[in-house]
């Protein structure tokens, strides 16, 4: 079976491939990865699409690196917020 969840959201920060320049969207999406040795993956692509295909970061994660990592930035952001830096 072909599973495929994809979300395309816009952004706006910096990422580091050879040389670091502007991020614009990140596509996010479960489905078969290109490296990683799994079935399936919670994959994330960083990409400026004016600058062209060069300009993108990929990462492809198990279920349950995705979900530490979600977990760690919503407490890294709302401690920031509770400390009053946001």
């Amino acid at each position: 079976m072909c599973t495929m969840i994809s979300k395309q959201i816009q952004i706006q920060g910096s990422g580091k491939g050879n040389n670091w320049f502007e991020l614009g969207q990140a596509d996010v999406s479960y489905d078969h990865p290109f490296h990683v040795a799994l079935d399936h993956a919670l994959n994330i692509d960083f990409v400026n699409e004016s600058i062209g295909p060069g300009a993108r970061i990929a990462v492809e994660l198990d279920v349950d690196s995705a979900r530490k990592l979600a977990q760690s930035i919503l407490q890294v952001l709302e401690e920031a917020q509770a400390g009053g830096f946001i």
